[in-house]
């Protein structure tokens, strides 16, 4: 009968490299993949290099990084984008040792000589808890789409209620501080496509406004800003806001002919 094979890795560091082959091995029939180093430093490198690793298993008292020292960098470098649980090794059982591991947000420990049954059903424990932790990142990721996507659509529909609610004679333009009609008419065909809003946002960006700032003019946010460049990029074919600045731009005739004819 076939093992099942953890699709998390486990990375096992101890300055003695016979303890770090047996570990291995014992994991690895058990159905884990094992990333073996022998010092603090190669397990930075190792754990940096595959992302698949989100078990690490280490000695607490090793040359260089000790045990706490090495989680803490690894959780530095992970920060809030790479979910992983430490099992500490020592030993010799000291309390303030171990208050201090735990404290620094290390899981669980044990001591040597090592139990590897006991050892294996508190790995596998961890391993239910990182992929818990990997669903909580992705919650959020999407959490924060779905707010960006929510701003955009109540500033799209609160455009919409605005050119509904005005008159049919250029009520965007008189709403927002006036364009006037010389503007208009040197505003070539191409754009005509566009809705009022667009409109607003492509003069601003012909104007050399930033992101930013056309949000603070329009009273929208960055994001709905943003949105609304790419659809007017995409509705014009031009390929950057440069071709969209020239394209509006009053002294530039010979290359905003280019531009359009582009």
């Amino acid at each position: 009968m076939n093992k099942r094979t953890s699709a998390v890795k486990v990375l096992v560091v101890d300055d003695q490299p016979l303890i770090v082959e047996e570990l291995c091995e014992f994991l690895e029939h058990n159905g884990y993949r094992c990333v073996p180093c022998d010092s603090g430093h190669q397990a930075i490198e190792r754990f940096n290099e595959d992302t698949d690793i989100g078990l690490v298993l280490c000695d607490l008292h090793m040359p260089g990084l000790d045990g706490i020292q090495l989680v803490q960098e690894l959780q530095r470098l992970s920060g809030k984008h790479r979910a992983f649980e430490a099992i500490m090794l020592t030993g010799r059982a000291d309390k303030q040792d171990v208050i201090k591991a735990l404290r620094a947000g290390i899981a669980d420990y044990y001591q040597k000589p090592i139990d590897l049954n006991e050892l294996l059903e508190g790995l596998q424990r961890q391993e239910v808890a990182v992929h818990e932790r990997h669903k909580t990142l992705q919650l959020g990721h999407l959490n924060q789409k779905l707010q960006y996507l929510s701003e955009s659509i109540n500033d799209l529909y609160q455009d919409l209620d605005k050119v509904r609610r005005a008159p049919a004679s250029a009520a965007t333009d008189s709403a927002e501080g006036g364009i006037s009609e010389v503007d208009r008419v040197e505003i070539p065909a191409v754009f005509n496509q566009l809705s009022p809003r667009q409109l607003d946002v492509a003069r601003l960006v012909g104007k050399g406004f930033t992101n930013y700032q056309i949000a603070c003019e329009l009273g929208i946010t960055e994001n709905t800003v943003k949105l609304y460049v790419s659809q007017v990029l995409r509705l014009t074919h031009m390929h950057n806001r440069t071709q969209l600045a020239l394209a509006l731009s009053p002294s530039g005739s010979g290359l905003r002919q280019r531009v359009i004819a582009h």
